[in-house]
């Protein structure tokens, strides 16, 4: 699986692309990112407990919406239970990258408490007061303190970032698929940091008419981790698929729309033509039965009366049939 080094303007375009998947059905995705921060907020109410909970679990909820988006390119509909349903198949590993990412917090924030002293963890924690004399040294520790729990957070987050994608679509183990993420954003730095540049001016945008502009902003985020993982791992934008056929219907790609080819691809063909190709690749396509992606009869593995897009595939289907009876 080769990482792919993308042009700097689509740090910009993974998030264009991001809002056209939130566009298709808004209300659908403000029900599954309020049902998330509800799951969130009703955990928070364990005290420390909870929210180490949902630092475990949040890989687990993060692989099922990225399954739902893939599901709309698909032509499915995107659902709540999407959020729920990677418990079913890669709990495990995901749950491991969640581990991870707990342990690397809970590391940064010894050592932030370790560095900034007995003096500003008071502060912090008790609100206790400081002395005039002494708040410049507790504020000069406070300061580099935050820098350097900023400059190990990067680095985490980097490894966390497609991890879960690449354990739920390409069965990646969770350190490897760890170590992969943190390369692929380390080779897009660029696009990041426009990315990032992008997503803090649309924060503060969205903070100012009360908070309104995040139930847009949430979902567009989540969408666009989708689209820039399809950009740096699959090289192609977001293909929408009917339901029938599973032929293109549009590519979300606006940036790059000038450099798509437009010679004999983009010539119309006579209907009858279209019509009976149409339906002859519909009555050709098969649907893996563990992931419901549909691929070619000729390309799929065939188990029984099951179809497969690939081998592991067919032997997860299979484990998960044994532990089922």
């Amino acid at each position: 699986m080769e990482i792919h080094q993308v042009n700097a303007k689509q740090g910009l375009q993974w998030i264009m692309s991001g809002f056209y998947l939130f566009r298709k059905t808004p209300m659908v995705w403000v029900l599954v990112c309020f049902t998330l921060i509800l799951i969130a907020m009703s955990m928070a109410l364990l005290p420390l407990l909870g929210k180490f909970i949902f630092t475990l679990i949040s890989p687990v909820f993060l692989a099922g919406i990225m399954m739902g988006c893939k599901d709309m390119e698909q032509g499915k509909p995107l659902e709540i239970a999407h959020l729920f349903v990677a418990f079913k198949t890669n709990a495990a590993p995901l749950i491991t990258i969640g581990g991870i990412y707990l342990i690397g917090q809970i590391l940064i924030i010894g050592l932030v408490m370790l560095i900034g002293g007995s003096q500003m963890t008071d502060m912090l924690l008790y609100g206790k007061r400081v002395d005039e004399s002494e708040l410049m040294g507790v504020m000069s520790s406070m300061l580099t303190s935050s820098l350097i729990a900023l400059t190990l957070s990067i680095p985490l987050m980097m490894a966390s970032w497609f991890s879960p994608l690449l354990v739920v679509f390409h069965n990646v183990p969770p350190i490897v698929a760890m170590q992969r993420s943190f390369f692929a954003c380390l080779k897009n730095f660029i696009p990041f940091q426009v990315y990032g540049i992008t997503l803090i001016i649309l924060t503060i945008l969205s903070i100012m008419p009360y908070g309104a502009g995040l139930v847009i902003l949430i979902p567009t985020l989540f969408a666009s981790i989708y689209v820039s993982y399809k950009d740096i791992f699959l090289a192609e934008p977001l293909r929408f698929k009917n339901n029938l056929s599973g032929q293109d219907d549009r590519k979300a790609n606006w940036v790059n729309a000038s450099e798509e080819p437009s010679t004999k691809e983009n010539e119309i063909k006579p209907e009858s033509n279209t019509t009976e190709n149409k339906s002859k690749e519909s009555s050709n396509l098969v649907q893996c039965a563990h992931c419901n992606l549909s691929i070619p009869r000729n390309e799929a593995i065939q188990d029984k009366e099951h179809f497969f897009c690939s081998d592991e595939h067919r032997q997860q289907f299979q484990s998960r049939n044994k532990l089922e009876k």
